[in-house]
């Protein structure tokens, strides 16, 4: 087990630094810095005092070694728009997008995960087609054209839900839902490949024949081994649905990091834009990396090295 967190940690390490040097130098392959960063007015002489000001005169190598030494210990810069450290701006907004992305996971498990295992358990039933139909409705709907779909009708039609904002509880029902969706379409269809995959298993076949009861054999064999598939499936889901959460937060005006990177670009705030893109990639490999620590301790199998 030990070897297997070590060589975690360190494909994470190399991941970081990699993901670290995309994001400097994508977003310097865009065009001069200082001309994004400056209004369209500005004559070419502010254009230079503020290249001279904010260091992209310098080198490249020398500006990524500054941005490296200065990421490290969390220091990301101060945001252009709202002349404030960057990171306290990122941790005032990691809540909500982590509230919208957690509530949208565990309403796509507890629709999702019944409909596959009875689907799995039940194959050609009618509830295997509902899972089955909900599976091709969450990998095929544009999740921004639903999102306007269900406010136009539950929100101003029915006035169930409000159509905006993080006031109440009931403001993320919808947004959780539309971000939600896709994550139960996969996990429906992995969760019933899954268990029509472990019912043809041989060992299932033989705990049939040594006579062990059919309730023992779905808990012990088929769902302990379908928990192990979808772990990683839903980890890499969660990341998704952290990362990926930019439209539905503009459109339901959602106070998250997807909504401030939309901002940060509309401002043209290249500091925090790039903040947010570090930032945010730090999360997910966190993420990950937790993924892989819970599938080794629940399947001992992939602890290689002990």
């Amino acid at each position: 087990m030990q070897r297997y967190l070590f060589s975690r940690l360190a494909q994470s390490l190399l991941i970081l630094i990699g993901l670290l040097i995309i994001v400097f130098f994508m977003v310097r392959v865009t065009g001069d810095p200082a001309s994004l960063m400056m209004s369209r007015e500005a004559s070419p002489e502010s254009i230079a005092a503020f290249r001279h000001k904010m260091g992209f005169d310098r080198p490249l190598i020398v500006q990524f070694w500054d941005f490296l030494t200065h990421v490290v210990v969390g220091d990301f810069g101060n945001s252009l728009h709202f002349k404030t450290p960057a990171l306290p701006l990122l941790l005032e907004r990691l809540p909500a997008t982590v509230e919208l992305a957690t509530i949208g996971l565990i309403m796509a498990m507890l629709i999702a995960i019944p409909l596959g295992l009875i689907g799995g358990f039940n194959p050609g039933s009618s509830i295997d087609s509902i899972g089955r139909g909900l599976a091709l409705l969450g990998q095929s709907i544009p999740n921004f054209w639903l999102a306007l779909i269900l406010i136009l009708f539950f929100a101003v039609k029915l006035r169930w839900f409000p159509s905006f904002g993080r006031d109440e509880f009931k403001s993320v029902i919808l947004p959780a839902f539309v971000i939600g969706l896709p994550t139960m379409g996969q996990l429906v269809r992995m969760t019933r490949s899954a268990v029509l995959e472990i019912r043809g298993e041989d060992f299932v076949r033989t705990a049939h024949s040594k006579g062990l009861e059919p309730r023992v054999i779905y808990i012990k064999h088929v769902l302990r081994n379908v928990a192990v598939m979808l772990v990683s499936v839903i980890g890499v889901q969660y990341s998704y649905m952290l990362g990926g959460s930019i439209y539905i937060e503009a459109v339901f005006a959602w106070p998250g990091m997807g909504q401030l990177t939309e901002q940060a670009i509309g401002w043209r705030d290249f500091t925090l834009v790039q903040a947010i893109a570090v930032f945010g990639s730090v999360v997910v490999l966190a993420i990950n990396l937790l993924t892989d620590v819970a599938y080794a301790l629940i399947d001992p199998r992939i602890r290689y090295g002990d």
